[in-house]
Order: C-alpha cells, then sequence, then structure tokens
C-alpha cells in the first residue's frame, strides 16, 4: 500500500510539474502563475474597498475616518497570520520542488496546528483590549464609537481569514494560483451586495459593512478548505503525518515565525504612522484612508508578483535550478520596474479623480490633503516594487531573517522620520508624507548589497 501511494503521489507530482515552475518559458510562467495573485488581491482590496467606498459617500466624513483607520488596524492583525501562512509556503515550495512527499505532509499538519492556534490567541486578544489599543492610536472622540462598533464585528472574521490565506498559500505552493482567484472573486461580488443591502437597505450604518466583510470571509475561507481538501486527495493529512518531529516542527516554526515578524513589523509601522496621522485630525484622517486604499490597489500588483517571484524562486532553489534562478531573477527585476514606473506616471496625473471615487467633490480640504499625499509617494512606486522583490527572494533561499531586516530598515526608518519631520512647523503633514519613500529606498540600498555579497553565482540581476 505505502509502494502504491508513493508510485501514485510521483506520478501527480510528474504531471503537476509540467505546470510548475522549473520547466518551461521563464518569463510566461512567472507571468501566468503571477496574474492570477494579482488579480485575487486586488479583488480582496474590495473587501475594505466596498466599504470605504460605499461608508464614504453615504454615512460621511467620520465614518469613513472610522472605516479607514480601522482597516488599518485589521491588516497589522491579520498580517500576522498573512506572515505565519506565507512563511509556511515557502516551505511548502521548497519540499514540493523537491519531491519530498512525507516531509510535505507532515509540514502542512504541523502548520496547521501552529497557525490556527495563533489564529485562536489573536482573536481572543483583541476582544479584550480592544477599548486600550483605541485609545493608543490616538482616535477622536467623534470617531472612536464608529471605530469600535466596526471592528467589534469585522473580528469575527479572523478565523475565516485564517482558513484562506493558509489554503491559497498550499495551493501556490504546489503551482495553482488559478482556484484561490475564483473563491476570493465570488467573495468579493458577495461582499459589495451585502453592503449595498446592509447600509442602504437595512439601515445598519458601519457595522453593515462590517458584517458584509465577515460574511464574503467566511464564504472564500470555508469554500477553499472544501475544495483544496477535495480536489487534491493526495495532500490529506493522514494518522501517520499527524506525529510532530523536532525538524518538521522547527523548519515551519522559523520560517513562519521570520515571515511574521516581517509582515508585523511592516503593518506595525504602518499603524504607527496611522497614530501621527490621527493627531492631525478628522480631515487628515479621512484623506489617508483614501489615498491609502488608491495606493494599495497601485502597488499590490508588485506585491503579489514578487510573491509569485518567491515562489519561483523557492521551487527552483529546492531543485537545485540555479540557471534558471538568475534568469528569473532578472525578468522580475525589469518587469517591476516598467510596471512601477507606469503607475507611478498614472497616479500622478490622475491624483485628483481618483481622489474623488472615494469623497465626495465638496470636501475640498480632504481631497487636496490626499492628492498632496498620492503625488509624493506616488512617483516612488519602484522602491516598493524592488523591495517586495528583495523580500520575496530572501525568504525562498532559505533567509527570510534577512527580509525580516529590511522591513526594520524600511519601516523604522519610516516612523522616525514621520515624527521627527512632522513636528516642525513648516513641514507638517507633508514629512509623514516623505518619510515613506525614503524609507523604501534605504532598504533597497541594503537590500542589493546583501545579494552582491552573499549570492555572487546569481550574477545578472
Amino acid at each position: 500500500m505505502q509502494h502504491e501511494s508513493d508510485l501514485e503521489f510521483a506520478q501527480v507530482y510528474k504531471k503537476r510539474r509540467k505546470r510548475s515552475l522549473v520547466t518551461g518559458n521563464i518569463p510566461l510562467g512567472m507571468l501566468w502563475f503571477a496574474v492570477p495573485m494579482i488579480v485575487g488581491n486586488l479583488l480582496q482590496q474590495f473587501y475594505n474597498i466596498a466599504d470605504t467606498l460605499i461608508v464614504g459617500q453615504f454615512l460621511g466624513a467620520d465614518a469613513l475616518a472610522a472605516v479607514g483607520s480601522a482597516y488599518t488596524l485589521m491588516i497589522f492583525l491579520t498580517s500576522v497570520l498573512l506572515g505565519l501562512c506565507m512563511g509556511s509556503g515557502a516551505v511548502f515550495s521548497l519540499q514540493y520542488g523537491a519531491g519530498e512527499k512525507e516531509m510535505l505532509k507532515r509540514s502542512i499538519y504541523a502548520s496547521g496546528v501552529l497557525i490556527g492556534f495563533v489564529t485562536l490567541v489573536l482573536n481572543i486578544f483583541v476582544f479584550r483590549w480592544i477599548d486600550p489599543i483605541l485609545r493608543l492610536l490616538q482616535v477622536p472622540a467623534e470617531v472612536y464609537p464608529l471605530m469600535r462598533d466596526y471592528l467589534w464585528v469585522v473580528f469575527w472574521g479572523i478565523g475565516f481569514t485564517f482558513l484562506y490565506n493558509f489554503y491559497a498559500c498550499l495551493l501556490r505552493a504546489i503551482g495553482n494560483s488559478l482556484q484561490p482567484l475564483w473563491f476570493l472573486a465570488v467573495a468579493v461580488v458577495l461582499n459589495i451586495a451585502l453592503d449595498l443591502i446592509f447600509i442602504l437597505l437595512f439601515g445598519w450604518g458601519v457595522e453593515g459593512a462590517a458584517w458584509a466583510t465577515v460574511i464574503a470571509q467566511a464564504v472564500s475561507g470555508v469554500g477553499l478548505c472544501i475544495y483544496t481538501l477535495y480536489r487534491y486527495p493526495d495532500l490529506r493529512i493522514c494518522r501517520k503525518n499527524t506525529k510532530l518531529q523536532w525538524t518538521t516542527v522547527k523548519e515551519i516554526a522559523t520560517y513562519s515565525s521570520l515571515t511574521c515578524a516581517q509582515q508585523s513589523v511592516m503593518n506595525f509601522g504602518i499603524l504607527m504612522v496611522q497614530g501621527l496621522v490621527n493627531s492631525f485630525g478628522t480631515a487628515v484622517m479621512a484623506a489617508f484612508a483614501a489615498a491609502v486604499k488608491i495606493d494599495s490597489f497601485a502597488y499590490m500588483p508588485v506585491q503579489d508578483f514578487g510573491n509569485a517571484f518567491s515562489t519561483f524562486i523557492a521551487q527552483n532553489f529546492g531543485g537545485g535550478h540555479r540557471e534558471r534562478i538568475r534568469k528569473g531573477s532578472r525578468v522580475a527585476f525589469l518587469a517591476t520596474t516598467f510596471f512601477c514606473a507606469l503607475i507611478s506616471l498614472l497616479v500622478f496625473v490622475f491624483a485628483r479623480p481618483l481622489m474623488l471615487i472615494f469623497v465626495p467633490a465638496y470636501e475640498t480640504e480632504i481631497i487636496s490633503i490626499g492628492v498632496e499625499y498620492l503625488r509624493i509617494e506616488g512617483v516612488f512606486y519602484c522602491g516598493i516594487g524592488y523591495l517586495f522583490l528583495f523580500y520575496g527572494f530572501y525568504r525562498a533561499v532559505r533567509r527570510p531573517g534577512m527580509s525580516v531586516v529590511l522591513t526594520v530598515i524600511s519601516l523604522g526608518t519610516r516612523v522616525a522620520l514621520a515624527y521627527a519631520l512632522s513636528v516642525i512647523p513648516s513641514v507638517g503633514v507633508l514629512g509623514i508624507w516623505w518619510s515613506i519613500p525614503i524609507g523604501w529606498f534605504l532598504a533597497d540600498i541594503i537590500g542589493w548589497w546583501y545579494y552582491r555579497k552573499s549570492y555572487a553565482y546569481l550574477p545578472g540581476w
């Protein structure tokens, strides 16, 4: 029976390998793998974009500020789970690329247990400490009750966020980036429909937007879990795979914790900047909330391309294909440069129309602040694009700690400069905006230096 199982896995593995990232045309393979991830995460932005757009247009500036600030907090909290899943996904990719069937199944089980436990602890924590968290963020009195009501509901969806990201990372690790997209697309359509029903028809306010998000998350998370277990029987866990071996647990814990630290540090820095933004009042809060949504759309494709690039590197690193790594790195760098330059141009030119999507035309102060933010930061999207490539590369070559270092450099610079410059009367909130691209490019310089120092056998990136 064991021999038959191994033979079946080998046949399935050989068949999937033809569609994997270790063979075939490098640019096309990377692009076809990245596109569903890009489309999927663009759709995922609609979870909160739909809330923000409908809330901003129909419930007013206070509600917009509440939902926008809540979004920043939720991104920080869910980044813990996303980081753990991404770290586990890197391990899955390495083991799948090397054809290690039993190691892969043990890793899937160990990862599921670890991240499931963290999800439970995180859920308990946020419900218990919601008020101290909001006070720490310096939320204005007029926004506080709205933001608290929104968060209290949204927190119920954290478990579903874990389910979706875990199985999405597992499928991507074996070369399937398309199926997570379909489940996400259904959830997004549902989210928008429920937003309109709960807010406009039922009059539930910000709580209605929150419930729409939670229900949509449940559909995508549970649905993808059921699909994966049904469609991929060779990845199902049996009793012998549930024995936690120290080497497996250590590898999963190391990768997951470091990637989690990277995501958490990144979003904690953003959260600290959000706290500083809140101190400038409701108009700046609302402008920042809308502009950050535009930001998310603008550079989300290169973030997902960086994740696809990471899977490409991990599969080829696990299989020992150094030449493909060298060529793939060059392709990724050139593609990111072209895309970021194009997006920077579009955001700079259309900054005002983009703000008008989220903010009514009569809110001239909010629109002016948002346009100012977009025209400063939007010019420098190449900086964050290159940084996503470095993050993905170092995760894939068993150096996730370097991704954390680059994140600390980027966010540390951003937070320090933001707090230092914003207190200067002649600079003010502009200091917050300028600190962001400066942090990106400083981390890029360090990432490039370490790459040239440590990976001389891969020249030409």
